[in-house]
């Protein structure tokens, strides 16, 4: 059992007998992200994420967090990250992590809100997002020259498995994975929720400043989803492998922002849905 798994007692139902078992589940928790930035007058303190998540590298999610919503551009922008109320008691909490960015990064509070807001929405339209991509100055990765081989790619799902220690504990944990391209896998996390397993790769790469990534590929255990594509996109990443389905506004983003975006990858096939070009046989 490992920090991402937690043992509980159930009721096992197997070939017409009942019988009484212990089993592993992945751990879910809350964590709230809090900023401490300055406004140009004063100081402010702003809670502006809570997230269901694994307990565990919680400081790269928020850093990867903050880097996918452009409120941080490089690790310099940040004087501190620590767990909130430490200094108050002797465990602290665990479930709260403060981000304290230097004087001078100023924070767009409307901005994030008027984000947040569309993001959670059923009414926001594919347009209104791909213009909000616009709006925050992301460009085109088109020219990023970065190949990545056919086999290479294949040898990907089951290297990816070998590495999820937690879902093999559990068998409910997403996995995001940053690899070269001659398939090594330099960096995986898991998470209960996709998004946040992205961010903590985010985060790690924007730590040992190698933001933006545009000499790897980003691979995800699930779906690709629009929000994945964005996350890939701000980092830099001018692939996204995803084990599953890619969905229609996430092949959109693809194809408007020149990234290769591969669906249903497994050892011996895979669909290119965008950027062809950078595949090779």
């Amino acid at each position: 059992m490992s920090r991402y798994s937690q043992e509980i007692r159930i009721s096992r139902f197997a070939k017409g007998d009942l019988q009484a078992d212990n089993d592993l589940v992945a751990v879910e928790e809350p964590l709230e992200i809090r900023l401490d930035f300055d406004d140009g007058a004063v100081r402010r303190s702003h809670s502006i994420s809570i997230t269901m998540r694994t307990p565990g590298d919680d400081f790269e999610l928020a850093l990867g967090f903050l880097y996918g919503e452009s409120i941080v551009q490089s690790r310099a922008d940040v004087a501190e990250i620590d767990y909130c109320g430490k200094a108050n008691s002797a465990a602290g909490s665990s479930n709260a992590v403060r981000v304290e960015l230097k004087d001078g990064v100023m924070v767009d509070l409307d901005r994030l809100q008027r984000h947040f807001y569309t993001s959670s929405s059923c009414g926001v339209c594919g347009k209104a997002s791909l213009e909000a991509l616009e709006i925050l100055g992301q460009t085109s990765l088109e020219t990023v020259s970065t190949a990545f081989s056919a086999e290479s790619l294949a040898t990907l799902p089951e290297l990816l498995r070998k590495k999820q220690k937690a879902f093999g504990e559990t068998g409910g944990l997403h996995a995001a994975a940053v690899f070269s391209p001659a398939g090594d896998i330099s960096c995986l996390r898991e998470d209960v929720g996709r998004h946040n397993a992205v961010d903590k790769v985010v985060g790690k790469l924007l730590n040992e400043s190698a933001l933006p990534a545009h000499g790897y590929g980003l691979l995800v255990s699930g779906r690709a989803s629009f929000e994945l594509m964005q996350k890939a996109l701000v980092a830099g990443f001018p692939l996204l492998a995803a084990i599953g389905a890619p969905s229609s506004l996430a092949v959109e983003l693809a194809e408007t922002y020149g990234i290769t975006l591969i669906g249903f990858l497994k050892a011996e096939k895979f669909n290119i849905y965008a950027g062809a070009h950078r595949i090779s046989t």
